[in-house]
């Protein structure tokens, strides 16, 4: 097969993906009605949300099952025809199929036990080893909720008024990005019926409109949905022939999510409180995993300081299409920390091996770590075509490898001891107040 049969085929096959996945929307056929969130908080978090089986099966898949297993199948058969059972791209198109097989399945099951199998198949669990670490998620997680939570937290985070209308936010918003994006190519709208303070489309951000915003948190939607969730569905639609780049089934949501706050980080976008969040929702899947039921895992959070909506919206988030009485649950939010410390690994990893070249593929569309070498190499041989979209951190590398250069090196080191010989250095302070109620003046010459 000559390269331009092979891309022809490519494209084809890819195409083909894309109309069949078309259908498939996870979020939207296991979401709840507004009205829970009033009921329960009326009733003090004491008793259940009234939803089962019944309630998940109302909700129309918008496709028929079995008819889109079917369909998938034959797709798949049809890649490693045309393909060959051996090609890297066809592999990647063939994982992803399978992916969505599962998914299936799990819609299938939703309000069931087996909508957790399926779940912990497609996102994991929180008992999980992170890759090439003894370390479980859930330990992680713990230690970073420590971490985020020390009084130094408190004193450098400044108390951030949510002043900001959501009709502001989307003008706001628009014009970030627009410094980012070419004209026309993303819009940021509003909208009633998302979970979630704001959420990426394919080229667009939805506000929800019943939200108030600071402006920090529109630092973080700039960065987190717009350069790398937008982003990179822009740099899929903009492959040649490899066109599924620029969808994603479960199998990328790690990579995606975990870049998306490894950028808030990168930029200083970030804050203590944030970036609790990422460690509290592993918490919360593992106590859900584990039998903790939706009132356990709420009176949890909300007995640990969170206002009652927070708590409500982080274990409603853990809870939706599985069932009410924990084990079986939606173990989608790991994805954050982990995706966050694996796209750490593997980029200090691709430095110490020499090929720091290869970070930019991350932003190439929607990917896994263990697609990226293959990306590469096709896109050497003119298959795939580099990012459109990219931060400029990671159109020059330079800073990022000073960067985790530095982070690498300095790991040796013994913090314990380090800690322990600043710690007497501390200790005569005087009792320290946050910054921000403090007036410091800056002269300016």
């Amino acid at each position: 097969m000559t390269l331009v049969d092979y891309q022809s085929q490519v494209k084809k096959l890819s195409d083909r993906l894309i109309e069949l996945q078309r259908p498939i929307r996870i979020l939207d056929a296991i979401k709840w009605p507004g009205h829970i969130k009033a009921d329960f908080l009326a009733r003090e978090g004491k008793e259940l949300p009234a939803l089962d089986q019944d309630y998940y099966q109302r909700i129309s898949l918008g496709f028929e099952p079995d008819v889109l297993k079917e369909r998938f199948k034959e797709l798949k058969q049809e890649v490693k025809r045309c393909l060959g059972r051996s090609d890297g791209l066809g592999g990647i198109m063939s994982d992803t199929i399978d992916q969505y097989l599962l998914v299936i399945e799990l819609l299938k099951a939703r309000g069931t036990v087996d909508f957790g199998r399926c779940s912990r198949a497609l996102y994991g669990s929180a008992r999980d080893h992170l890759r090439g670490d003894r370390k479980s998620l859930r330990q992680l997680g713990e230690s970073l909720c420590e971490i985020f939570s020390l009084p130094a937290a408190e004193h450098l985070s400044r108390p951030y008024e949510r002043h900001i209308s959501a009709a502001t936010a989307v003008e706001i918003l628009q014009n970030k990005l627009g410094n980012y994006f070419q004209p026309g190519d993303i819009r940021v709208i509003l909208s009633d019926g998302i979970v979630s303070d704001a959420a990426a489309g394919g080229d667009y951000i939805k506000i929800n409109q019943d939200v108030e915003f600071t402006d920090i948190d529109l630092q973080v939607l700039e960065v987190h949905e717009g350069w790398v969730h937008v982003g990179t569905t822009l740099n899929g639609r903009k492959q040649p022939w490899a066109s599924w780049l620029s969808v994603g089934s479960p199998r990328v949501t790690a990579c995606q999510e975990g870049l998306a706050v490894l950028m808030e980080t990168l930029t200083f976008s970030s804050y203590p409180q944030r970036a609790l969040k990422v460690s509290d929702r592993v918490v919360a899947v593992d106590m859900a995993e584990q039998g903790a039921d939706f009132t356990e895992v709420y009176r949890f959070f909300h007995n640990r300081g969170l206002r009652q909506e927070e708590a409500y919206k982080i274990t409603q988030r853990v809870f939706r299409g599985g069932t009410l009485r924990g084990g079986s649950v939606f173990t989608k939010d790991l994805s954050y920390l982990r995706g966050f410390v694996e796209n750490v690994n593997f980029m200090r990893s691709a430095i110490h091996s020499g090929v720091p070249e290869i970070l930019p593929m991350l932003f190439v569309g929607k990917v896994t770590l263990d697609d990226i070498p293959v990306l590469y190499q096709h896109y050497l041989e003119g298959t795939i075509a580099g990012p459109h979209y990219i931060p400029a951190m990671f159109r020059d590398l330079n800073g990022l490898y000073v960067w985790f250069g530095f982070a690498s090196g300095i790991s040796v080191i013994n913090m314990a001891r380090v800690q322990k010989h600043f710690h007497k250095l501390f200790t005569g302070m005087p009792k320290v107040a946050p910054l921000y109620n403090k007036v410091i003046d800056s002269a300016v010459d």
